[in-house]
């Protein structure tokens, strides 16, 4: 096991993360939308929000700037 992962596996953070990731997927696949927007609130959309628009000003504004200046 590499060195990243030892850390990771140690790190409270992380865990607590990966709980919280899984435990709502699993809400999800069970229950529906609805339950994870009561159970989760508005976290879930901030953060499903915040994915997307930094995902797209990387991929839309981002590289192509960087192509049009001659950085690629």
């Amino acid at each position: 096991m590499s060195t990243i992962a030892q850390y990771l596996q140690q790190n409270i953070l992380f865990r607590l993360y990966k709980f919280y990731f899984f435990d709502s997927l699993v809400i999800l696949k069970r229950q529906g939308w609805k339950a994870l927007m009561r159970e989760r609130g508005k976290k879930v959309l901030l953060i499903v929000f915040s994915y997307y628009l930094v995902r797209d000003t990387v991929v839309y504004i981002i590289i192509p700037y960087c192509i049009a200046r001659g950085l690629f």
